[in-house]
């Protein structure tokens, strides 16, 4: 069976996550948060790779992401989380192709990160008020806009990748 995980240019791909974290390009922010480009990248990877490669990729962007920040929360966890279920999803049903589907997961996978991200800083001490100041607006900028950018980003993605694994089997 051919998978993404042994095509050169697509496990490459998985490096313009932190370079677009870096560049947070000013268009696609709103209200100063960008997106959260894992999310993006990591949901089209597990729906046509499946669970165990979602897991690995989530894995692996995680570590990527977290050595570009100094903070004491990891984003690995939720990431791990996150392919894994986006992977059962594809080979549980039909596949996922709508654009009202795509923003859906995106919205759900943004929200969770966000979550593990603020339950995390809670454990460490972070007082509540600054959770509840910062991390709510941030949550919810940072959700949306994901969840708004998903249909584009994550269509043309689930669509470039089934073509390359239709060709690499025909």
């Amino acid at each position: 069976m051919a998978r993404l995980s042994h095509q050169p240019w697509c496990l490459a791909s998985a490096l313009a996550v932190p370079l677009l974290a870096m560049a947070s390009p000013g268009l696609l922010k709103l209200a100063g948060v960008s997106p959260s480009w894992a999310v993006l990248w990591l949901l089209p990877w597990a729906l046509v790779d499946g669970p165990v490669s979602g897991a690995l990729a989530g894995f692996a962007l995680g570590l990527m992401l977290d050595a570009l920040n100094l903070g004491g929360a990891s984003q690995v966890p939720a990431l791990v989380l996150l392919g894994w279920w986006w992977g059962q999803i594809s080979r549980q049903g039909p596949p996922v192709e709508r654009s009202f589907s795509l923003g859906l997961l995106a919205l759900l996978g943004a929200l969770l990160l966000n979550l593990s991200l603020m339950l995390q800083f809670a454990l460490q001490g972070t007082p509540l008020e600054v959770l509840r100041l910062s991390g709510v607006q941030i949550l919810f900028a940072q959700t949306l806009v994901t969840a708004l950018l998903a249909p584009m980003l994550c269509s043309l993605q689930l669509l470039l990748w089934r073509r390359q694994i239709s060709s690499l089997r025909g």
